[in-house]
């Protein structure tokens, strides 16, 4: 089953969030953690025990874990490994963008499912040109897998690359989109290739709601903490809302470290969406 299929069936099951596991050193501090092994694992396993089982996705930040060292990433494949048993897809936030073989062995890890670390979908970014992002495609689908790639991003610096125009007078962001509804033409249902697009972005004039409809997910970050809200999300994407997989991590992490809180606030944020499948 396809990485496309598995996420439309889920969000159908569960509805649509994706919570993130982002333990940083001032979470686990804010948790009574210490920033160490112990307390990334804690933090973490707590974090998939209680909300992995009711949401659609869960988004890991590897940065974090690999701050630890290799016994970060063993942390990183319990994690894999607990939501896989509980039913959340994981998409792992690593925002790989390389080229030649060094992106082969990014995709290796990440997607192949020989790997100890292999996931539902990697976040990449396309800024050494679209077409550096074979390998992790390619591999992706010959995994049924996914990749979700950075088009418009909502953080500040992101404008300065992303609204910037090409010689034909196309934005990158367009592009990007562009590159993305391609890999995706022609798939019935869900495609596996999607793109990150922030919550709070304001769109190049290039691009419109069609053009966010790339036939595929569409990750979108950027909600609660960061100030994007329902309201953002349906102004943003307009018809292409359909696909949108909403992800916030900060402020469902902030309920921790009590399980019951934790379940709770992801159950709230799965309510809040739910309106954008219909």
């Amino acid at each position: 089953m396809t990485f496309g299929t598995r996420l439309h069936d889920v969000m159908e099951g569960r509805g649509r969030f994706c919570a993130g596991i982002d333990p940083h050193p001032e979470l686990l501090d804010e948790w009574g953690l210490t920033d160490s092994v112990n307390g990334l694992e804690k933090f973490a396993m707590t974090a998939v025990e209680a909300f992995a089982g009711v949401v659609a996705a869960v988004k890991p930040q590897a940065a974090f874990f690999e701050r630890h060292g290799s016994r970060g990433i063993a942390v990183l494949e319990q994690v894999i490994e607990g939501c896989r048993e509980r039913g959340a897809l994981v998409v792992l936030d690593v925002k790989r963008g390389d080229i030649g073989s060094t992106a082969q062995g990014y995709a290796d890890a990440y997607l192949d499912k020989n790997s100890p670390i292999h996931v539902d979908a990697i976040t990449v970014s396309p800024y050494l040109g679209t077409g550096s992002l074979d390998p992790f495609l390619d591999t992706a689908l010959a995994n049924d897998a996914g990749v979700f790639v950075l088009a418009l991003t909502s953080n500040p610096e992101g404008p300065q690359v992303q609204h910037a125009s090409t010689a034909d007078g196309r934005t990158i962001g367009a592009l990007v989109l562009d590159a993305v509804a391609t890999r995706n033409a022609g798939i019935d249902g869900l495609g596996s290739i999607g793109a990150v697009v922030g919550a709070t972005v304001e769109l190049p004039t290039d691009v419109t709601a069609e053009s966010l409809d790339v036939n595929g997910p569409l990750l979108v970050p950027g909600i609660g903490a960061q100030g994007g809200t329902l309201d953002d999300v349906r102004r943003v994407f307009g018809t292409a809302v359909v696909n949108v997989l909403p992800t916030s991590s900060r402020e469902i992490l902030a309920a921790g470290p009590d399980k019951a809180a934790l379940h709770d606030t992801a159950a709230r944020a799965i309510e809040t969406f739910e309106a954008l499948g219909r």
